[in-house]
């Protein structure tokens, strides 16, 4: 059975809504907000080499698929590896090496099959519908010391959405992000 992790830029209070670019009024805020500091990426980096497969919702598709492929340098891996995008309205993706999957049935029948892991960015809605089918196995979260308020979070706030994680990574930086990368208990 292949690990499925869930990786996303967080802040404090779980917004994960456009952390690069996008609609949301705050949109931008990891790079606008908190100072670079190159280490706090590691984890990135290390996503892209061990990670098998990608998989993504329809709205993080729109928003990655015309500006990766772009980005040779910098996600060698990522545009090379099979990708997957959940959606029941998605036809012939032009992204190199994208499948469909029309539910979340087939991602639980993608993550029985023989490989690596797979590594989910973004997709809020998707993230949550994997955490309660009990798909996720791990979360990779940078937390940015940011409050945004408003705007789409990576857990739901249900009275029945408890989950147990075990901490088994982490490091604080200088620019006051945080890496946890978390096991979920089951």
């Amino acid at each position: 059975m292949r690990q499925l992790i869930v990786t996303e830029f967080i802040s404090l209070d779980g917004v994960i809504d456009s952390p690069g670019n996008g609609p949301y009024p705050h949109a931008g805020w990891t790079f606008k907000n908190v100072p670079f500091v190159a280490e706090a990426y590691e984890i990135k980096g290390r996503e892209q080499v061990e990670a098998t497969a990608m998989l993504m919702g329809r709205v993080s598709y729109d928003e990655f698929a015309p500006v990766w492929p772009s980005m040779t340098d910098e996600f060698p891996q990522y545009n090379a590896m099979p990708k997957y995008v959940v959606s029941t309205t998605l036809e012939n993706p032009e992204w190199n090496n994208t499948s469909v999957l029309r539910s979340i049935d087939d991602v639980a029948a993608l993550k029985q099959g023989d490989g690596g892991p797979i590594i989910v960015h973004g997709s809020a809605t998707l993230a949550k519908g994997l955490a309660a089918a009990g798909l996720v196995d791990r979360y990779h979260l940078l937390i940015f010391p940011l409050l945004l308020g408003a705007g789409r979070r990576l857990f739901d706030d249900t009275a029945d959405a408890m989950q147990k994680l075990d901490l088994v990574e982490h490091e604080v930086y200088s620019n006051g992000i945080i890496k946890a990368v978390y096991d979920v208990v089951r």
